[in-house]
């Protein structure tokens, strides 16, 4: 029925001239899927075998229900005979056996039979096995469809659908009509108390039958209500002076004045085109209201640049000269002490553009290296499922080299087992020798090392060694080797010879040939301060730092910090006391010029929010250029003192905080109700669409490394402030004008309908 009726609406049915807004975001969602065999494979459903041990395999109907947006599945549970989740809630869908439940629990033979659904956040995946491997496809794929369908929708089109899905719950008779009750349970569904009073103004002034119930024209009516944003009828009036619509030269006026952007008639044509939804408005090139709420709900009209979206940076610089996305602990699912560490940990992080993971490989039985959190109670995972994992996932989102930081525990005999497990399944993407014929001088650039894996690690000799002459090591050969690679320091002769002619330095590391041959741009070495590492070490070797020496050292010598990772790179990771794997703050190691701040990727909080944001731009690639001062041999930058340069380039911004529109609830309680806040006085009682008009300023000095974030709380007069969602951005990296702030949940992943309405500009400072 809904699709017949969204399908009527396409054709030029009732309302079509507006696309009848009860049935508005169906028409977008299942454009071209009428009678598509996919989706009625998925709202008829069938029979599959749910996994979750050896002995623990049930057979459980799953189907897609008529909102076409949930997946309804039996349970046998006491009281729960029937649960759902959302579409928005699967992060994947995996065919074969790729969850870590079916490679442990089933055969090798039911591979095609099954799949996986994978779930945002720290909810388990559901792995199941269909009747044949036919069937198995048909799974995937129509998930893969519809999934597809669903992302592809703007804001408004997803804001639309949340709507009907809730009206639709509402309707707990299923007969079309809300009743007052149906109605109020509907306002508490989406964010919204009101009292009794006014709900039943509300109703009233919708039931033109008088019949007690709305139906039809009358919840269509009620809805428009709902939904009416004032603000935007404010802003749309101010220009809309061709006959109450926008023509295009008004179109042009706001996008210049407002948005702060260069527009002509040409792309004002080209916005009218795109985004009106009334046919003879569009005829007439004139903007409706309607059209104008679609534009601003657009993806490129939304607060990050668009052009900010794609990779934009220059990505032929050395290595060392960008930040890195970068994860500790990267196996843990939770906490270090007894939390899981799972493959799936891996994927999680790559996918999220993570660029540097870590793997604490210790022995194993049956000669099979592990990883695990050492002398703890974390689970262990087998080193070779995990490099299959990152080989797997590597460049899911982004194409640029990661960097394989081995915390080495294992024994000579299992090193040599991890150096052929990294050999034989990451193959040719493996750097095993320095690009080029001859001993390097510096960094390749991320672009050079598009598609491959760079090991971090402790290396038996100085790289400069493999490309010495082959006959004997008398003094004079020693010379002109020398030379020939300009290390004409004392220290460096005596830290050539040393490492790469002590025999008892090999044994004392107890290193693998195999595995050591595999470092090559990232030699793990120890920090000796400053000046010990430009007169010693060579480009390639770097250091790993605990976060508290590492923020003493941006606090107390930042440019030293600087100037030393214009040279090398340099790793940061949390204090071993962090049992909960808490975070640290980023941002002034970043300062620093630091590249690789690892933070622990599986916990929320508002340190890897912020890397989210670090991270955002640049196609999502992991690797963000540093500014030029960060990179200049001359600088004189220190973030601490901020002394005069071209890097000081004092701005205003100016925010104006003024609506939102349907936040989450933070419990689930159906009574319950949030009162957001964005550091303004609290909205109570309305998560639906507060509105605040609060305006705000802020003093920005060095433009080039600052980060936005905007945070929406639940207010608490007698505890602290719930979080309910956030987005953080590049300074840079910001629009200006009239823009929605999409917003992300605890974990990073987006909320599809919610959003903050705020107007930016940013100054010069006098």
């Amino acid at each position: 029925h809904t699709l017949q009726k969204a399908a009527v609406c396409r054709r030029g049915g009732v309302g079509s001239s507006r696309c009848n807004r009860m049935c508005f975001a169906l028409c977008s969602l299942f454009s071209g899927l009428e009678g598509d065999a996919d989706l009625q494979f998925l709202l008829e459903g069938g029979d599959l075998l749910k996994v979750r041990s050896s002995s623990w395999k049930k057979t459980r109907y799953l189907k897609l229900e008529p909102d076409c947006k949930t997946i309804w599945h039996e349970s046998k549970k006491t009281f729960k005979s029937k649960q759902t989740f959302s579409l928005d809630d699967i992060s994947a869908v995996r065919q074969g056996r790729q969850s870590e439940g079916l490679r442990k629990y089933t055969e090798e033979q039911v591979e095609n039979r099954c799949f996986s659904i994978i779930f945002k956040g720290r909810k388990k995946n559901l792995d199941l096995i269909a009747s044949s491997e036919e069937e198995a496809k048909q799974w995937v794929t129509s998930l893969h469809k519809l999934i597809s369908n669903m992302n592809n929708l703007s804001r408004q089109e997803k804001a639309e659908h949340w709507i009907f899905n809730c009206l639709r719950k509402a309707d707990k008779n299923s007969d079309d009509k809300l009743s007052q009750k149906e109605l109020k349970d509907f306002l508490r569904m989406i964010n919204i108390d009101l009292d009794d009073e006014y709900a039943e103004i509300l109703f009233q002034k919708c039931d033109k039958s008088k019949s007690g119930l709305l139906s039809g024209a009358e919840i269509e009516h009620f809805y428009d209500l709902l939904t009416h944003r004032e603000e935007v009828d404010v802003i749309y009036g101010e220009y809309a002076k061709t006959a109450g619509y926008m023509s295009a030269d008004n179109l042009v006026e706001f996008l210049m004045t407002e948005q702060r952007e260069r527009a002509t008639l040409a792309d004002a044509h080209k916005l009218i085109e795109k985004y009106e939804v009334d046919e003879k408005a569009k005829e007439k090139k004139l903007l409706s209201k309607d059209g104008f709420l679609m534009y601003l709900h657009h993806p490129e009209s939304l607060v990050l640049k668009p052009e900010h979206k794609e990779v934009y940076q220059d990505m032929s610089q050395p290595l060392n000269h960008y930040f890195i996305s970068s994860s500790h602990n990267t196996y843990l699912l939770e906490d270090q002490l007894k939390g899981p560490s799972s493959t799936e940990a891996y994927v999680r992080a790559l996918v999220k553009g993570c660029r540097c993971v870590e793997l604490d490989c210790w022995d194993g039985s049956d000669g099979e290296p592990v990883i695990y959190h050492g002398h703890t109670l974390t689970s262990k995972i087998l080193f070779k499922d995990a490099i299959k994992a990152i080989k797997d996932y590597a460049f899911k989102t982004s194409d640029y080299p990661v960097i394989i930081s081995l915390e080495n525990h294992c024994s000579v005999e299992q090193q040599k087992v991890m150096a052929h497990h990294m050999s034989s399944i990451l193959g040719s993407d493996l750097v095993t020798a320095p690009l080029g014929d001859c001993m390097p001088t510096g960094f390749p650039s991320p672009e050079e090392l598009k598609g491959k894996f760079v090991v971090k690690g402790k290396r038996l000799n100085k790289l400069e060694a493999t490309f010495a002459p082959e006959k004997g090591y008398h003094a004079q050969n020693v010379e002109v080797f020398l030379q020939h690679f300009f290390l004409a320091s004392a220290g460096n002769l005596c830290n050539l010879f040393t490492s790469t002619f002590s025999v008892q330095k090999t044994k004392k590391l107890k290193l693998a040939k195999e595995l050591s041959d595999m470092v090559i741009y990232c030699k793990s070495v120890h920090f000796h301060g400053f000046e010990d590492a430009k007169q010693n070490l060579s480009f390639y070797e770097m250091s790993s730092f605990k976060e508290g020496k590492a923020v003493k050292l941006a606090e107390e010598s930042a440019n030293g910090y600087i100037h030393h990772n214009m040279d090398k790179l340099s790793r940061i990771y949390p204090a071993g006391l962090r049992t909960d794997s808490s975070n640290y703050n980023p941002v002034p190691l970043w300062n620093a010029g630091c590249q690789i701040v690892a933070l622990n990727f599986q916990t929320p909080c508002a340190e890897m929010d912020v890397n989210q944001g670090r991270f955002v731009c640049n196609g999502k690639s992991g690797y963000i250029l540093k500014p030029s001062f960060l990179r200049d041999g001359a600088t004189e930058f220190d973030p601490i003192t901020l002394t005069r340069g071209p890097w000081l380039q004092h701005k205003l911004l100016h925010v104006m905080i003024i609506s939102a529109q349907q936040l989450p609830k933070v419990n689930k309680k159906k009574s319950s109700i949030v009162d957001p806040l964005v550091k303004t006085e609290p909205i109570e009682n309305n998560g639906f669409n507060p509105s605040w008009n609060q305006s705000f300023q802020f003093e920005v000095y060095v433009p080039e490394l600052a980060l936005v974030r905007f945070v929406i709380e639940d207010y608490d007069s007698t505890s602290d402030n719930e979080f309910i969602a956030q987005y953080t951005l590049p300074f840079n990296s910001l629009q200006m004008g009239y823009r929605h702030v999409p917003l992300l949940n605890k974990n990073g992943d987006p909320l599809p309908a919610a959003g903050l309405f705020i107007h930016i500009i940013v100054l010069d400072a006098e």
